[in-house]
């Protein structure tokens, strides 16, 4: 096979292009920035040169064009670049990227750049496979580092292997001694000669043991710790799409005549440069189709009170063995009522059939393809094929793709890749003996929790956590290890939080973080729902990577849509002056589910339940004017309130005050000094029932 003469300014000539294409944007929202334009030289110089050396001159000569049309925007006082200038300093990249690419055919020859027939080249872009992986120094040196103390262990091993030879020769002699000692008759002589000599190999060879044993444990795990650096090695962070988006939604405001603003957040995500060359020719048409379809010309943003410069926003984030991609504008949002125009038009559904679908079914149409709310064709809509290109990469990724859209507010375009390869920062825990890891982006907080603050509601064990009931599950049970023979007195306990909420998770101990490479475990094993994938510690053994958002699924016990919806309960009307206390007891109420209304003072809270029925009547017993004595009373007076149950918390807790209040007619008497929210819940469910 010949020898690849481009090999090296391939690559080279890749990282030049994409850091004068994101020069160049940067330049386009700061046209004066002439440290910005001394950067641009500098590449576009070293492109030059580099393409020259291999005999690339069409390359070269852009290079120096792009020179040519920098060099007078570079000293001080000199004008800003233009955006036509900044125009023609992309086309100018776009041909060299075009140019480059073509080296990669077979021939091997210099490839033409297309040119129109003025001579103009061709506006063109050819979006190139992401084939080298940028490397951050950092980790290499990790890697490099870590190889030499391997190689250190191994070869303190192999002197340790000298020191068993020794021990060998020990054997031999006293072999040789047992064997004089039969010929001779004189075995307590030969007994007495030889003890030096067992205990001699015996110190040898358990030092050797010791020795070999530690330096094997630490050989391993810097072999796995440079197992999982190299994974990490193949992995890119998201970012590495920035550049080609914000490009593709500059280029479309420009064709549609829009002010329009790009962002990406979680670009530190790492993932397969496979699957981020498939997302970036996804989305690509995905931030295409926010800009033509979704973003308003900036007269008709004013008159809806939005700002004059739209937004598109690319998001990624992690979800267990998965990466979420989603692309949102803030535009008009999809014209749901053309797409069911459209599709009953173009015979995808009856008339019939359109008039009938929601919201969520039209988004799921125009999925299918082959449907555009544009009505006229241009350079970048009106031909209904970018959301194809958005579905097909799913498909092929296996991925999910999902459509969601508001009018007036925007369009969400999400696609969730399962991916076989990511690297997270975990942090490892254990129970019963087993250790696993949970993503370290997932926890807000870790804490030492008491047995006793563990409470029982109707979902289930709870904690409160700012305020609110948050789900308890111990990690033994998600792992499913027995529990332990003696009830625990404490748990080293992690607030977990992912899209569906927060979860409690229960601990004997928290072992420490660590940066993980996760892999999916095989797809014909049943998981637990709090359970993701797999990773290999630094000495080979397995560990579970726990969902978050499984996890919190888990404990709040979802309903899987065929259960019957509970009855709905009559709301709490909660009485007190204090506003601290108002709130304390409607967020408990409301996070174990109940509906909660308030009311400062028993005069406005009889208005309130002469007006709504309410199940229940949370009331304090000091407050100015009526007290909360006399309030029950006069409940237990008026025939419509007289059955509704009522509790008095209270800080009297004098038996003659506990007997008026029962006395009045409380169903319950709770002293603020010992309040405890999981009786206060038992009992307001007894009550309510």
């Amino acid at each position: 096979m010949a020898k690849d003469r481009y090999k090296y300014f391939r690559i080279e000539a890749r990282e030049l292009l994409d850091g004068l294409s994101r020069g160049l944007l940067e330049l386009d929202r700061s046209p004066a920035d002439r440290a910005v334009v001394a950067r641009l030289l500098r590449l576009a110089h070293t492109l030059k040169g580099a393409a020259r050396v291999v005999q690339q001159q069409a390359i070269g000569d852009r290079a120096h064009a792009a020179e040519d049309a920098l060099a007078a925007h570079r000293d001080e006082g000199a004008p800003p670049v233009p955006r036509e200038r900044t125009d023609e300093l992309l086309r100018l990249v776009d041909e060299m990227a075009a140019a480059v690419s073509a080296l990669d055919l077979p021939s091997q020859a210099a490839p033409a750049v297309p040119r129109s027939a003025g001579g103009v080249a061709a506006p063109e872009r050819v979006e190139e496979p992401i084939r080298t992986v940028r490397v951050d120094l950092l980790e290499v040196d990790a890697v490099v580092e870590t190889a030499l103390e391997a190689s250190v262990h191994v070869a303190t091993l192999r002197r340790q292997l000298g020191r068993l030879d020794h021990a060998k020769e020990i054997a031999g002699a006293i072999a040789d001694q047992l064997s004089a000692r039969r010929a001779d008759g004189d075995g307590a002589a030969s007994v007495t000669r030889l003890r030096p000599l067992v205990d001699e190999l015996s110190r040898a060879l358990e030092g050797a043991q010791r020795a070999l044993e530690t330096r094997a444990d630490q050989a391993e795990r810097e072999l796995g710790e440079i197992r999982g650096a190299a994974d990490r090695l193949r992995l890119l962070p998201a970012r590495a799409i920035s550049g080609p988006l914000e490009r593709a939604a500059r280029d479309a405001a420009r064709a549609v005549d829009r002010e329009v603003t790009f962002e990406m957040a979680g670009g530190g995500v790492r993932v397969d440069a496979n699957v981020l060359t498939a997302i970036r020719e996804a989305f690509l048409h995905a931030v295409r189709n926010a800009v033509a379809h979704g973003i308003e010309p900036a007269a008709e943003r004013a008159a809806r009170g939005k700002p004059p410069v739209g937004r598109v926003r690319v998001e990624v984030e992690r979800r267990g063995t998965r990466v979420v991609f989603r692309c949102r504008d803030d535009g008009r949002g999809v014209d749901l009522e053309a797409v069911r125009t459209t599709a009953a038009r173009k015979g995808l559904v009856t008339a019939g059939e359109a008039a009938g679908l929601d919201d969520a079914a039209l988004s799921a149409l125009l999925l299918r393809g082959g449907i555009s709310t544009s009505a006229t064709v241009t350079d970048v809509s009106g031909r209904g094929v970018g959301l194809d290109v958005v579905r097909d990469v799913a498909a092929r990724l296996q991925a999910e793709v999902a459509l969601r859209t508001e009018r007036g507010r925007g369009t969400d375009v999400e696609v969730v890749v399962p991916v076989s390869l990511t690297a997270l920062t975990a942090l490892q825990v254990e129970a019963s003996g087993a250790v696993a890891v949970l993503p370290l982006d997932a926890v807000r907080s870790a804490t030492f929790l008491e047995s006793s603050k563990v409470t029982r509601t109707a979902e289930g064990a709870a904690v409160a956590y700012r305020g609110a009931l948050v789900p308890f599950v111990t990690l033994a049970s998600v792992l499913g290890r027995p529990p332990p023979a003696e009830p625990r007195r404490a748990w080293s306990a992690v607030v977990v939080e992912a899209p569906g909420g927060r979860v409690v998770l229960g601990t004997d101990r928290l072992v420490g973080t660590a940066e993980v490479v996760v892999q999916p475990l095989p797809g014909f094993m049943q998981l637990d729902p709090g359970v993701a994938a797999a990773v290999l510690d630094g000495e080979g053994n397995p560990r579970l990577v726990l969902d978050p958002a499984g996890l919190v699924a888990a404990a709040r016990g979802r309903a899987t849509g065929e259960e019957e919806a509970p009855a709905p309960r009559a709301p709490i009307l909660v009485i007190d002056d204090s506003l601290t206390t108002r709130m304390l007891e409607q967020s408990i109420l409301e996070s174990a589910g109940y509906e909660v209304d308030v009311a400062v003072s028993a005069e406005e809270a009889l208005d309130k339940a002469r007006a709504r029925r309410f199940g229940l009547f949370l009331v304090d017993v000091e407050m100015p004017g009526m007290d909360g004595f006399e309030f029950v009373r006069v409940t237990r007076a008026e025939p419509r309130l007289s059955s509704t149950p009522a509790i008095l918390v209270t800080s009297r807790s004098a038996p003659e005050d506990r007997a008026r209040g029962l006395g009045a007619g409380a169903s319950a008497y709770i002293v603020k000094s010992e309040f405890d929210q999981g009786r206060l819940l038992a009992t307001i469910e007894e009550l309510l029932q």
